[in-house]
């Protein structure tokens, strides 16, 4: 997996942050910790992140999901982009990963509104939608283990509102996707939810070629 654009040469990418990321100093020094992280790979990219604050803001969104979280980047990211009634379930499986983040979001002080739920996701899906909060929720970010993709997506489809957007993430996989040759588990779970995307017509959907392929998906 990349954590950039990785269709774009450096001196191209690094022109596009110079003229467009607007990355505030609190998640740059997050970015940076990460970084030191042997697992940093699985950051998202910083112009991934900000584009997905301004879906965030063109949505309206109030209650947000998010499926894996890292070191929280992704979540702040989202968090900075919501007003202080707005709530945002996280999910992820690592105390240690998420404890990077936490501080950084009590510094931010939008910890009051990431409700971070450690255990399986697709648990906590199913007890929201036992709960009763199918088709409550305005955004939701996918980004956790792919071999349950298409799992995460089933569960996603209920509890997202219509109109309401689904982002997965890693969707072109550094190319991987495209090679006939590879056939990990992961990369098949990955080319298969995306044909299964391509045809669903409960959907309207995008593939864009942010960082390492971000897929945009809205309930009809």
């Amino acid at each position: 997996m990349s954590n950039k654009t990785f269709t774009l040469g450096e001196s191209l990418y690094d022109y596009m942050l110079s003229v467009s990321l607007r990355e505030p100093d609190i998640l740059r020094r997050l970015r940076e910790e990460t970084a030191r992280d042997p697992m940093a790979r699985m950051q998202i990219a910083p112009e991934q992140g900000q584009f997905m604050a301004l879906l965030v803001q063109l949505v309206n969104a109030r209650n947000l999901l998010e499926i894996g979280v890292f070191t929280g980047y992704s979540t702040l990211w989202m968090a900075l982009a919501v007003p202080e009634d707005a709530h945002l379930v996280a999910c992820d499986i690592s105390k240690e990963w998420t404890a990077v983040g936490r501080r950084y979001w009590a510094e931010a002080g939008k910890d009051r509104l990431i409700d971070l739920r450690i255990g399986p996701a697709l648990e906590t899906m199913e007890g929201l939608l036992a709960d009763g909060q199918a088709e409550g929720f305005d955004f939701i970010f996918i980004d956790a283990d792919k071999e349950n993709y298409d799992a995460y997506y089933d569960r996603a489809l209920r509890l997202v509102r219509k109109g309401g957007l689904i982002l997965i993430d890693n969707t072109l996989w550094s190319g991987a996707v495209a090679d006939p040759a590879i056939q990990d588990r992961d990369t098949r779970a990955i080319r298969a939810l995306n044909q299964r995307l391509h045809t669903d017509e409960r959907v309207v959907l995008s593939l864009l070629p942010v960082a390492d392929g971000l897929t945009l998906v809205m309930k009809r």
